[in-house]
């Protein structure tokens, strides 16, 4: 059963660097999706956080000269939570995996499974990539021209690894793992992800080794404080442990398990194999999707630091701003396929479809408005039917963005219709031509010119609405030059579902040409 929260999430992300576009862009779509169903009227939990324990953390504060306390909070407080606040990330929670409201929760469910018999102890030796914190397969490496095995996701050379660890029986759960993905077809997304993992898991699959014991930076297993708790365990429960798990039942119940985990197809297997099954092993609920979007490549790379292709978010919205800078990449890259970041891309965008054909429609109504009839919205008199054209536009959008953005994490799609809408009313605009009906004195011409103008602006209004989660700051400016705040409320009061009901914005409200929505961009920096 579904809980009564819509809960999000994303990956809790490695500090072993500062963030780059690649995790800005999940967390990005991640905040879109909660504040589209925020403004549905649903009671939401958005939950991003940072994954701070592993050989890999450990190895980054060493070089660094510092312990890997001293790094994580470093990271934290100067480059993660600054950039998500920079960038209007709405979360509702922050988990850190070295806080003790997570690192006790961790032992107890561990525990559990150990009590159960879910877990023994065993030896493994293979090949261990330390960026992945996995050991990995033979499918999983490629071979540099010297013959030596590397990582096919950091393209570096694994190390060989021979330890003493704890086992968590992975390997019962293959069949139902595969019942269970029968059953619920759209648990993993795209369908390229999902049938990924069906071939992985039909393969059979290999106990889990739960402990590392060749270094200490992590949660110690509790019955066996010589080994840590595996990093990638450890993290996983960060979903359960930031929710309420083992804590307070009540907050659990209401909100677990995570209706969408927003994913890394890198790290896909993780959430789609073992979660579940860790979940299943302790009779827990599973979630209800794990949605894996592709990667950001530049110049064929995926972008990373360890490929040199990381790009800090701020260099673009510097330049562009937050709100084209949350707009671009969800609009330009479909979600779920990988997608190549280029300025001139990003650029020939903002000005084509932002400046030109959203900006530039705001900026006209208003100044008309306030030419023609003194700043005050002036009523409908008699719709014809090129305004019935554009109300059926409005509620199209309004019903194909809800579909697709709220129920289907298409996020192009639904941004799509929006501008497919925006150009709609461009065009009316264009065929309507008000600044030739307002040459025309007579009160049939003062009436249609009053349609014209009236039909513009509420179209904007529900513009607004329907953008309200992808630029926030934008809609808000455009809902105050509107008038709308009098008359209908806060934006956040507004109903995505609603947006579309034809005449909300009642005549007589104040329409003022504020700055513009999207100034022109000067040259590319250096």
């Amino acid at each position: 059963m579904p809980s009564p929260t819509y809960y999000v999430s994303t990956p809790i992300y490695y500090v072993n660097d500062a963030p780059h576009l690649g995790h800005a862009y999940t967390t990005v779509a991640g905040d879109v999706l909660t504040r589209w169903h925020r403004q549905r009227g649903e009671k939401v939990w958005y939950l991003t956080g940072t994954d701070e324990h592993g050989q890999k953390i450990m190895r980054t504060a060493e070089a660094n000269g510092v312990t890997p306390q001293e790094w994580c909070d470093k990271l934290v407080d100067e480059a993660w939570q600054p950039l998500w606040e920079h960038l209007g990330i709405a979360n509702d929670d922050f988990i850190r995996t070295t806080q003790k409201r997570h690192t006790d929760r961790v032992q107890e469910f561990v525990q559990d499974l150990y009590d159960k018999g879910e877990i023994y102890k065993g030896g493994y030796e293979g090949p261990y990539c330390v960026g992945c914190e996995e050991y990995k397969l033979p499918s999983d490496l490629i071979k540099a021209e010297d013959g030596t095995e590397l990582c096919a996701i950091h393209k570096k050379p694994v190390e060989l690894l021979k330890e003493e660890n704890y086992f968590f029986k992975l390997s019962e759960y293959g069949p139902k793992l595969l019942e269970f993905y029968e059953a619920n077809p759209g648990f993993i997304q795209p369908e390229s992800a999902r049938n990924e993992v069906l071939n992985f898991v039909r393969k059979g699959l290999q106990d889990l080794s739960i402990s590392r014991s060749t270094f200490d930076w992590g949660v110690p297993v509790p019955w066996d404080t010589e080994h840590v708790i595996y990093v990638w365990v450890d993290a996983l429960l960060n979903y359960a442990t930031a929710v309420g798990y083992g804590a307070d039942q009540a907050r659990f119940e209401e909100i677990f398990p995570a209706d969408v985990h927003l994913v890394g197809k890198d790290i896909l297997r993780f959430h789609a194999i073992i979660w579940p099954a860790m979940l299943m092993a302790n009779g827990l609920p599973v979630p209800g999707k794990v949605a894996a979007n592709g990667w950001l490549m530049v110049g064929g790379e995926k972008m990373s630091k360890s490929n040199l292709t990381g790009i800090k978010p701020q260099d673009l919205t510097s330049h562009f701003g937050v709100d084209a800078y949350r707009w671009y990449f969800l609009r330009a890259i479909a979600f779920g396929q990988d997608g190549s970041f280029s300025w001139e891309d990003f650029t020939a965008r903002y000005t084509s479809e932002l400046a030109n054909d959203y900006g530039n429609l705001a900026s006209r109504v208003a100044a008309m408005v306030g030419k023609y009839f003194g700043g005050e919205l002036p009523a409908a008199i008699a719709d014809g039917d090129a305004e019935k054209a554009v109300q059926d536009g409005l509620a199209k959008a309004v019903a194909e963005a809800d579909r697709r953005i709220g129920d289907e994490l298409d996020f192009q799609g639904g941004i799509l219709a929006v501008f497919d809408f925006v150009k709609q009313v461009n065009g009316y605009l264009t065929e309507q031509e008000p600044w030739k009906v307002a040459k025309d004195d007579s009160a049939e011409g003062r009436a249609r010119l009053a349609t014209i103008l009236y039909t513009a602006a509420e179209s904007l209004r529900g513009v607004a609405v329907l953008l309200n989660s992808v630029m926030p700051d934008t809609s808000q400016k455009l809902w105050d030059s509107l008038g709308a705040q009098a008359p209908l409320g806060s934006l956040a009061e507004q109903r995505v579902q609603d947006a579309g009901t034809w005449g909300l914005l009642p005549a007589g409200s104040k329409v003022t040409k504020g700055a513009v929505l999207f100034p022109r961009l000067e040259e590319k920096p250096a």
